[in-house]
């Protein structure tokens, strides 16, 4: 089950959906519009490893805009923090953002309750493109949960995006690796 606009709302009156900023404006009929921040990270490293850190140099997206390019893979962040107890956000594009050619997400639009966090973006396009800082970028949809949460993200010890930040976070499956 989808959560309405009237559910979301009430919601985030009882705690359960947390949305800075939050704007009346942003919430559709079963969604909230979310906005790209103004940073993107992009891989120091041609090619990656995934057993390594894989570093990423920042670019703060001037007012005039940034071009994307398809040979680069970008992760953006949304200007939006958000917190969902009890519920599953899920990230997906826009559609005027699609129909740009610009992927949000190529395998992670699915957050997990209890995810408390700006979202990182893994943006790619199929041609070139240019993009601004606080543009619409996607959208959450909130889905019901059936059955008691017995773990919420925030409190597993394995969870590796928890820290709080403005930044687009680097892959960090190399900690998987880690101790093995």
């Amino acid at each position: 089950m989808i959560l309405s606009d009237k559910k979301i709302l009430e919601e985030i009156k009882l705690g359960n959906i947390v949305i800075e900023p939050f704007n009346i404006e942003n919430l559709g009929s079963n969604s909230y519009d979310v906005h790209l921040g103004k940073w993107l990270g992009v891989y120091e490293n041609e090619i990656l490893d995934a057993k390594i850190h894989n570093k990423i140099n920042l670019i703060e997206i001037p007012a005039e805009g940034y071009i994307l390019l398809p040979s680069k893979l970008y992760l953006g962040v949304t200007e939006e923090y958000t917190e969902t107890r009890n519920y599953v956000p899920f990230l997906e594009g826009k559609s005027s953002v699609g129909r740009l050619g610009i992927d949000i997400h190529s395998t992670a639009g699915k957050g997990d309750a209890g995810f408390c966090n700006t979202w990182t973006l893994e943006i790619s396009v199929k041609q070139p493109v240019k993009i601004y800082p606080k543009m619409p970028i996607g959208q959450i949809i909130y889905f019901a949960i059936d059955g008691e949460i017995g773990t919420p993200y925030n409190t597993k010890k394995s969870a590796k995006y928890n820290k709080r930040t403005q930044y687009p976070i680097e892959s960090m499956m190399f900690k998987n690796f880690e101790g093995k």
